[in-house]
Order: C-alpha cells, then sequence, then structure tokens
C-alpha cells in the first residue's frame, strides 16, 4: 500500500508545487484513491511529475466543504470523469472566514454582523457534476464503498478542539453562524492487513475524531493522516499550548503513527513532535509513505 502527500504547504525540498492546501494518493491492491484534490490545478501537475495517473483513481472523498481541499477537483475531472466523488450534502453549502487585512482576496463581502469576511466554500459547479454522490448520513451510519473504503461523519465530544474554528462560519437563512463542522467526514481504509485513518483538517478535532472512529470500529487505527487545525497568526497563547500539548498527551496513548501538515503548521507540529518523538511525522508535497 502507497500513500502520497500530492500537496501541502511545503515542498519538504522535493521541488513541487506547494500551495495552502492538501490533496493525499492512496493506492491500494483494490483502489486509486484520493483524499481531498488541493487549492487548484497543482495537485494534479505533481501527482504527473510523480508518476502517478489520476486518470485511474476510481474515488475521491472530500473531507469538508472548504476551497482548499476542494480547489483541485474540477482540474481532476478533465482528466477523470469516472471516478465517484463523496462529500457530505451539507459541504455545498456557503462557508466563509474572518477576512485577515494582510491577505489580498477577490473574496471580500460583508454579511449580517460581521462586515469583514470572505468565501471559503467550495466551487459551486462541483455541485453539478454527475459523479458526485452527496451523503446525508444519520448518526451512527457508516457509508461503505466497499469492505476497503468507508467513510464516516457525526464526530461529536470538544475535547482539545482547535481553537481556530471560532473565526470559521457558515451563512444559514441569511445569518451568519458558527461552523459546527457537520459537513467533516473521514476515510477509513483497510487494507492489507492495515487500517488507516484520513482526515483534512480535523476541524472537529482529530482526538474527538479518534473517539469517533474508536467507537465505531472498536480499535484504534494503526496510521491517521491529517492536518490537525493549529495553525495561528502570531504566537500561541496559554490556552493553544494547551490544547496542543493536552492533545499531543491524548495520541501518544495509543500505538498509532500520525502523519500530519498543513493547518497543523510548522510551529504547531513542532510542539506535538517533541511530545510524540517518532509517533509523528510530517508530510510534505511529495510525501511517499509505503506499508
Amino acid at each position: 500500500m502507497k500513500i502520497v502527500t500530492l500537496i501541502e504547504n511545503t515542498d519538504g525540498g522535493t521541488g513541487l508545487h506547494s500551495e495552502h492546501g492538501l490533496s493525499v494518493y492512496i493506492e491500494t491492491e483494490k483502489h486509486k484513491v484520493l483524499v481531498d484534490a488541493g487549492s487548484s490545478e497543482k495537485a494534479c501537475e505533481n501527482a504527473k511529475s510523480l508518476g502517478i495517473d489520476l486518470s485511474m483513481v476510481d474515488s475521491l472523498v472530500l473531507s469538508h466543504g472548504h476551497y482548499d481541499h476542494s480547489g483541485g477537483i474540477l482540474p481532476f475531472t478533465e482528466c477523470n470523469c469516472k471516478a465517484h466523488i463523496y462529500m457530505q450534502k451539507s459541504a455545498g453549502y456557503d462557508y466563509v472566514a474572518d477576512h485577515d487585512e494582510k491577505e489580498e482576496s477577490d473574496n471580500k463581502m460583508q454579511y449580517g454582523g460581521i462586515d469583514k469576511i470572505r468565501y471559503i466554500g467550495i466551487d459551486k459547479k462541483i455541485l453539478s457534476l454527475p459523479q458526485l454522490r452527496a451523503l446525508t448520513m444519520e448518526e451512527g451510519e457508516i457509508y461503505k464503498i466497499d469492505d476497503e473504503l468507508q467513510i464516516f461523519s457525526g464526530i461529536k465530544g470538544n475535547r482539545f478542539s482547535p481553537k481556530g474554528n471560532s473565526k470559521l462560519y457558515k451563512l444559514e437563512d441569511g445569518q451568519v453562524k458558527q461552523d459546527d463542522f457537520v459537513h467533516e467526514e473521514c476515510l477509513a481504509v483497510f487494507a492489507e492487513g492495515k487500517k488507516l485513518l484520513f482526515s483534512g483538517c480535523a476541524h472537529n478535532g482529530i482526538v474527538n475524531i479518534l473517539d469517533r472512529y474508536k467507537e465505531l470500529y472498536g480499535c484504534d487505527p494503526d496510521y491517521v493522516f491529517s492536518g490537525f487545525h493549529m495553525m495561528k497568526d502570531g504566537e500561541y497563547d496559554e490556552e493553544d499550548l494547551a490544547i496542543i500539548k493536552g492533545t499531543a498527551e491524548e495520541l501518544k496513548k495509543k500505538e498509532t503513527v500520525y502523519y500530519s501538515g498543513h493547518c497543523t503548521s510548522q510551529a504547531g507540529f513542532d510542539i506535538l513532535k517533541e511530545i510524540l518523538g517518532e509517533q509523528l511525522q510530517y508530510m510534505h508535497s511529495g510525501t511517499i509513505v509505503n506499508i
């Protein structure tokens, strides 16, 4: 089994494209899968540079409804119009964030009580793709593509939830509301005797996602590939540090190996690494993991 980070915020010296986004390619004996597609066509370009034929991908799983994970979907469909695209139906709703004055954006808007926000949702053209499978899952439900690939959502709990979520919203009924991330979904892979868990940003908190995984499957995964959403402009305060260190202590209790990057940030990763050691590895653009 092979897992390749097609794109991430850093290139790790590979010379490949990097961008604020994430896309991971998974190859098993039965499947070729993408989890997310990055912000743009650059994930597809990196795949070509790495010798990965995206036309052979059979499934694309969108972890949640943000542009930095969905922006490469339409470019992907230019070379592959057959792969099923799985996302929560609610991932197609309107998602916005506080606008950073330092960031240039064509998506600035005024809405409700927040006068400077920017659209961070998916391109609505994705919703018209014939290969789209928009899921509405009941509590406790697992969507089984087959015995090897399974999708779950319904993550609850607030243990060590990311503080950065406080700046993320959804537009609903003419109002700006806090995003509750019901649109987040995870992919569980059971292949070649191993159990793998893939998430995008773990907005619901990686500890809560792992709680949900254990609730559904009665065990912990062998490997996790996910951003942990610990990035922050400026220095971490005491509450930030308590969340990051508390997360690391919880992760360390398991025998799981973690690969992380993207929204974890280098600063967050470094703090986690001090506690987790070799149990945590960074996933740059072009990182290849053979399991």
